[in-house]
């Protein structure tokens, strides 16, 4: 990386320093915070130009464009923070479409008063997963609020991609007969959260699942170009929520086995520690797909040879019901419902 000109004689005390409004102001101090910690950081061609925006030549193929809003608390947690966590979120809504990603933008809201450290670490760790996804920060932008009036920083990512012609996935196609498959053990993200949550902390070794999930689609789609009818991360209200929305999209039911469902044994004692159904609990690099029962094993075994989708498994089938209802099958031999969540069982959790 190339270091910065010494444009503004002395550097910002990223050590020691804390954001002030001044940062926020289009000044003198708020160039220099974007110079020596923003840019400096997310170096790349199109950044370096300074413009306003991000001028490139998109490849063949249909356009896809996600953005996302990132909240967390706490904003450092085990196996990521923020920062990571808003690249890899806006890299798997473009890729559940079967896109490549290709750029991504990324916008500041920075409360005054909030330690440069602490921001630096953030910026970092989000130009460390952009560059281990080789997807690059082109433009952004940064605001700053009075202390009080945010929670340290929230952060927005918008990413833009593209689908390779031939490939139609999408959530509305799911078909009565087809297999659900999940790509690995759920839960991890927000039981990982809720670990260091000052009311709530407890001892576990979890870590949250936070990945970039296009190098795993693309390995399904050279496996079964043509079987894979839907692709979904299940973040806010877990596998439960997600299934939901996509019978409600596709007008179909589903039935799972409780017995198939990837859940790690210490993510499921905390959620009866603290009296949460693990089927609701957020992840952040886990993908649910939905294919042509023909093509479920065979899509199952490419999943296993990615790293990100060793404990991939079918965990149940597409059904006809115009109620759009999920059923399960208890690991005790009974039935349930899986419903949508009717409250949030954690907040601020992506």
């Amino acid at each position: 990386m190339n270091e910065m000109p010494k444009r503004f004689g002395a550097r910002i005390n990223l050590r020691k320093g804390h954001v002030d409004m001044t940062h926020g102001s289009g000044g003198r101090a708020m160039a220099q915070l974007i110079e020596e910690l923003f840019v400096r950081h997310f170096d790349n061609e199109l950044l370096s130009q300074s413009n306003d925006q991000a001028a490139f030549q998109p490849p063949s193929g249909r356009m896809v464009m996600s953005t996302d809003g990132h909240v967390v608390t706490p904003l450092f947690f085990p196996g990521g923070d923020i920062g990571s966590l808003s690249v890899h979120g806006t890299i798997n809504d473009v890729a559940m479409s079967g896109a490549k990603p290709l750029y991504l933008s990324a916008g500041f809201i920075l409360e005054e008063g909030f330690p440069l450290a602490d921001l630096e670490k953030i910026v970092k760790s989000m130009a460390a997963a952009s560059r281990e996804a080789n997807v690059p920060i082109v433009t952004g932008d940064t605001k700053v609020v009075e202390k009080g009036k945010g929670d340290g920083v929230f952060i927005t990512t918008t990413g833009v991609g593209v689908i390779p012609d031939g490939i139609q996935i999408s959530g509305d196609l799911a078909k009565p007969g087809d297999a659900i498959l999940v790509s690995g053990h759920i839960g991890d993200h927000g039981v990982a959260l809720m670990s260091k949550r000052d009311n709530l902390e407890f001892e576990t070794e979890v870590a949250s699942d936070s990945a970039a999930l296009h190098g795993l689609v693309a390995a399904m789609i050279d496996e079964v170009p043509d079987g894979i009818h839907c692709l979904r991360d299940p973040t806010r209200g877990g596998l439960a929520a997600t299934l939901n929305e996509i019978a409600s999209q596709s007008g179909v039911g589903m039935h799972l086995q409780a017995a198939d469902i990837p859940i790690r044994n210490d993510v499921a004692a905390a959620c009866e520690l603290l009296g949460l159904d693990p089927l609701y609990v957020a992840n952040e690099g886990k993908l649910i797909a939905i294919c042509a029962p023909e093509v479920a094993e065979r899509l199952r075994d490419a999943m296993h040879k990615h790293p990100l989708g060793t404990n991939a498994a079918v965990i149940g089938t597409v059904n006809d019901d115009e109620h759009g209802f999920i059923t399960m099958m208890t690991e005790f031999g009974g039935s349930r419902v899986v419903d949508w969540l009717a409250g949030e069982q954690l907040p601020r959790i992506c």
